[in-house]
């Protein structure tokens, strides 16, 4: 048995701890009438669903209207959870190799159990400790990094389509001096954690959106032996003396006109009125039967702050797709991202996925709502697909949700106003600031980094 105090050989010794963490570290998780959850309470005039604390986050309604869109109005429960958490990766260098702390932690919502999460995870009512448990481990060095060095630190976004303007401070602090390692913690190496990419449900959703934060650095001639076509273009899209097809100062003009010329417009709505969804004694859902809905869980739990509670969580309906089409341009890898709306970004617009959908949503909708290229990936020939691997979102509030994210190589030529041929490099730099990426976007990017390792 390989301690947790060293670190793994490889990785069937780091697969040999994990699995003997899985043995004592747990969630049973059932589910239960909204009406039952402890300490939870749904507002008689509205409808909303909120803690009796006046924490955490609330379920409520949301009007929304973008001019333009293939659908340009409707009505959606969402999560409104203003505070912001902290998502934090400490870092330190071992034999001169950058190794990350991970957090082997369970979710109500994964629908494996236990995951890889960074450092800390925690909302500011956990990190506050409103629920009474126990402190969340290493959150000092994120509270008080004077002692240490920050290698990143931003507020980012999360999912959109299900949370109204949320937001986590992602950091990346290195420590400096010794770590004391506890238990339900290990040490991989970032060529480690990145070859952990590709299993399935396994690097969490967190530990993902820090990963992409990471300034990534040079010196890539010798990540690889022999190097194919797509490898090559893939270490100089990482490279920003290789250039690219649009300058940066042209991107950023053009996300500032997509925002500009973009009217989204939202308004809050009691849950009760929101047109077309319906609550019954165990969920809130939509009349169609698609897009998800809202239940209610009770958890217990062994190796979390706290044991046992309630909550409301989201519930998607069908796996989603995220993919990044990407080309070889003059030699270098672009990927195609795109400018997307949706109603909980604080900026109306950022930047997303070529395809970022669950396709079976779209027999309720007009065929103009389609979305671009869907087909080009669910049509890819195998030998064009780079990356595939199934992994799932935030399950603190969202019960089993699991996308497909596939990067596809691609020779087509785009001409769209809503789509930009973007390299690594400068998707990097853009995670540097605020708003610029969503969350699935900063997915796949690690995933592409992964590529490297």
């Amino acid at each position: 048995m390989i301690s947790p105090g060293v670190q793994f050989p490889d990785l069937a010794a780091f697969h040999d701890w994990f699995a003997g963490v899985s043995e004592r570290v747990y969630t049973r998780v059932r589910r239960v009438p909204l009406d039952a959850l402890d300490r939870w309470s749904t507002d008689p005039g509205t409808g909303n669903i909120h803690h009796e604390s006046g924490k955490f986050f609330t379920v409520e309604g949301l009007d929304i209207r973008i001019s333009g869109a293939p659908v340009e109005h409707w009505q959606q429960p969402i999560i409104n959870q203003p505070e912001v958490g902290i998502l934090g990766l400490l870092v330190k260098e071992f034999d001169g190799v950058l190794h990350c702390l991970m957090q082997a932690k369970v979710e109500p919502g994964n629908s494996n159990g236990l995951q890889l999460s960074p450092t800390v995870q925690a909302t500011r009512s956990n990190y506050t400790r409103v629920h009474g448990g126990s402190p969340v481990p290493y959150l000092d060095y994120f509270r008080d990094t004077s002692d240490h060095r920050v290698v990143a630190d931003v507020r980012q976004s999360e999912q959109g389509s299900w949370f109204y303007q949320k937001r986590n401070r992602n950091m990346v602090v290195e420590a400096d001096g010794e770590v004391e390692l506890l238990d339900g913690f290990c040490w991989l190496s970032l060529g480690q954690v990145y070859q952990l990419l590709s299993v399935e449900d396994l690097i969490n959703m967190d530990a993902r959106t820090v990963l992409s934060c990471l300034p990534f650095s040079g010196g890539l001639d010798g990540v690889f032996g022999e190097r194919d076509d797509f490898s090559s273009a893939l270490v100089r899209s990482c490279d920003a003396s290789k250039g690219a097809l649009h300058s940066t100062v042209d991107v950023l003009s053009w996300v500032t006109e997509c925002r500009t010329r973009t009217e989204a417009v939202t308004r809050p709505l009691p849950l009760n009125a929101v047109g077309h969804w319906k609550r019954d004694d165990e969920k809130i859902a939509h009349d169609s039967g698609l897009f998800f809905g809202v239940i209610g869980v009770d958890v217990s739990s062994e190796g979390r702050e706290v044991r046992r509670w309630c909550q409301p969580m989201i519930e998607p309906y069908g796996y989603g797709l995220v993919a990044f089409l990407v080309r070889d341009i003059g030699g270098t890898l672009h990927a195609l991202v795109h400018a997307r709306t949706e109603p909980g970004y604080v900026d109306v617009v950022e930047l997303a996925p070529t395809v970022q959908c669950t396709p079976e949503n779209y027999t309720h909708l007009p065929e103009a709502a389609r979305p671009p290229f869907l087909d080009a990936v669910l049509n890819a020939p195998p030998e064009r697909v780079r990356y595939d691997t199934i992994l799932s979102e935030e399950g603190g509030r969202f019960y089993h949700a699991r996308n497909h994210y596939v990067v596809v190589e691609t020779d087509e030529d785009v001409d769209h106003p809503e789509y930009r041929w973007m390299t690594l490099h400068q998707l990097t730099d853009l995670l540097r600031h605020s708003h610029y990426l969503n969350v699935q976007a900063r997915s796949l990017v690690a995933c592409l980094h992964s590529l490297l390792s």
